[in-house]
Formats: structure tokens, C-alpha cells, sequence
């Protein structure tokens, strides 16, 4: 066997292991964002469940509502499979309260950010 044959079977051995170490090193990344994803959702849940015992206009049912009016109005027809609480921003007083919602179909995510006022919760931005 040449010289040349030689190297070349090694450089392919190399390119093999480091594609392979590669795809297991994004594979643990993806797994961690998912779980760090979850905690941030369970975390903003609680938020929102402190927020509700301190002050009752936090109501998650009258939320969602807005959200989903706000996303029929921006994006008609837009079908999205999951709706989730991101962000509790609960500030004393009623008038700079915000939270954060997003909608994703599975490969596109929308977020809604919420305003509160005296009428309530209203859709402030839709991105």
C-alpha cells in the first residue's frame, strides 16, 4: 500500500470521528436547551401563581384570550399548536404589569406581549 493511501485512510478515520463527535456534542445541547426551555416555562408559572395571590388580575384563562384575539388579528388563519407563559412582569400597581406569551406551530414561534391597564389586559405587541 502507498504512502499516499495510507494518509488518506487516516484523514478519512480523522473527518469520521470528528463528524461524529460533532453530532453527539449537538445532540446534548439540544436535549439541555429543552430542559433549560421547561424550567424557564415552570418558572414563569410560578411567577404568575405568586402574582395571582397578590393581585387578582392576573387571570391566565382572560390572558390567553388576548393573546389568541391578538394572533387572529395580526396572523388570520395562522394555526399554532402550543400557547406558552414566558414572562410574569409584575410591578407594583396594575399599570406597568406585562406578560409574555408565545405561540408556535412547531416550526414558527410568534410572541405576544401583553399590557395592563385600567380596562384590563391588552396586546401590546405582536412579533
Amino acid at each position: 500500500m502507498s504512502t499516499l493511501a495510507i494518509v488518506l485512510i487516516i484523514a478519512a478515520i480523522v473527518v469520521v470521528t470528528l463528524l461524529a463527535a460533532a453530532t453527539v456534542a449537538v445532540r446534548r445541547r439540544t436535549e439541555r436547551g429543552q430542559e433549560d426551555y421547561a424550567r424557564h416555562l415552570a418558572a414563569a408559572d410560578h411567577a404568575l401563581e405568586a402574582a395571582r395571590a397578590s393581585d387578582r388580575g392576573w387571570d391566565r384563562a382572560v390572558m390567553e384570550d388576548v393573546v389568541r384575539a391578538a394572533l387572529n388579528e395580526h396572523r388570520p388563519g395562522w394555526d399554532f399548536r402550543s400557547l406558552d407563559l414566558v414572562l410574569v412582569d409584575d410591578r407594583p400597581g396594575v399599570h406597568e404589569d406585562r406578560a409574555q406569551f408565545e405561540a408556535s406551530d412547531g416550526d414558527e414561534r410568534v410572541l405576544v406581549v401583553l399590557t395592563r391597564g385600567e380596562a384590563g389586559w391588552t396586546a401590546g405587541e405582536v412579533r
